[in-house]
């Protein structure tokens, strides 16, 4: 979750006038802030891209009508963000995200004009090889030159990465460098993406089990509670997975790492009455178990998550962020804790947020 104070948190369930800010920067090194009359942010741990975003402007003049106007698809960028207003001079907003604007329309007349946007993983997925790319050293090193090749300044934060060296590999012309490097940060068990203020963070997945929880979204009075509805199933989904790796350039023999649910008290417990549900990875850049088993532990998490899931409605919290986990309280008192998968932050100052949750754990 993105640094709060204890003030902004209590304010989200109580009675209060949420803001919300977007801010353009042109091409011609020009800020301004944009008047806005709703919107969403969308943020997505499933997506390559992890933010999107929808801004609607009242004011037509806004849709471009040649290649220099003020608001282009031409490299313009935005900054969202939503907060509280406390009431007495002081405001706390939170923000949502860096996003390249990729398309801009409406009625020329009347409007109101519509924003479409996409956080940076887009402008490094865009920028394909063209020539073949070898990847080489360690993997924050290669991921590093990876983003830097297409954003020579973006920052990146590999703080919370345990580095290590990597198997070469070499993708062809036409590939996808952001494919190339979800595959190089899976040898360290790490996921990339850019977090709301821009920054390219390379960082584990968050365990359900391990981790205390951010947030508390519970019903009654002072909750923040709307509805919840849950799902169990077993369709894909696996509680194991044999990761696998060789590489003849580095004359490495082939390695390999199966790992399993191995919570007892788990219902996709490898040992249970769930049975064995494996399924496999493969890449030449794991060169040593150690790699192979930071990959598929990374990937299990994955695999057994989407046998428990939940829709849940919530007073808006913009500080969220997939794989954040919140312990839900329900109207009986029974408690869960859960993993965030994706959700959308509205950008006016009505409606809900509704949290989609993978990764269920009953009696937190």
């Amino acid at each position: 979750m993105y640094p709060v104070s204890d003030r902004f948190l209590s304010a989200l369930v109580e009675s209060h006038t949420p803001v919300t800010e977007v801010v353009l920067y042109r091409t011609d090194d020009v800020v301004e802030h944009l008047e806005h009359t709703g919107g969403s942010v969308t943020v997505d741990r499933s997506s390559a891209v992890r933010r999107t975003c929808t801004v609607t402007l009242a004011d037509p003049s806004l849709i471009p009508r040649t290649d220099t106007e003020r608001l282009s698809v031409y490299g313009a960028r935005l900054r969202i963000s939503r907060g509280v207003d406390f009431g007495d001079g002081s405001q706390e907003l939170v923000p949502l995200g860096i996003f390249r604007v990729d398309e801009i329309g409406g009625d020329i007349d009347e409007g109101p004009v519509t924003l479409n946007g996409k956080s940076l993983e887009a402008a490094v997925a865009d920028d394909k090889f063209r020539t073949p790319w070898r990847a080489t050293g360690t993997a924050v090193s290669a991921v590093t030159a990876l983003i830097h090749r297409t954003l020579p300044d973006a920052a990146i934060d590999s703080s919370a990465a345990a580095d290590a060296a990597i198997g070469p590999r070499t993708w062809d012309i036409e590939g996808d460098p952001w494919q190339a490097i979800t595959e190089i940060a899976a040898a360290i068990g790490c996921d990339v993406s850019t977090d709301p203020d821009g920054v390219f963070v390379i960082a584990p997945l968050p365990d359900l089990l391990s981790v205390t929880p951010v947030w508390t979204i519970a019903a009654g009075d002072g909750g923040a509670l709307v509805q919840a509805e849950r799902t169990v199933t077993a369709d894909g989904v696996f509680n194991g997975v044999l990761a696998r790796g060789e590489n003849v350039e580095a004359a490495a023999a082939p390695v390999s790492a199966l790992v399993v649910d191995d919570d007892p008290g788990s219902p996709t417990y490898w040992s249970g009455p769930f049975g064995h549900r494996p399924t496999f990875y493969s890449s030449s850049t794991l060169t040593t178990t150690g790699a192979c088993t930071a990959a598929a532990t990374l990937k299990l998490r994955a695999a057994k998550a989407p046998n428990s899931s939940a829709n849940i409605s919530s007073l808006p919290n913009p500080a969220l962020a997939p794989g954040d986990v919140i312990r839900v309280v329900y109207a009986d008192g029974t408690a869960e804790l859960h993993q965030i998968a994706s959700f959308p932050v509205p950008l006016d100052v009505t409606g809900d947020m509704t949290l989609q949750t993978i990764s269920g754990k009953e009696g937190a």
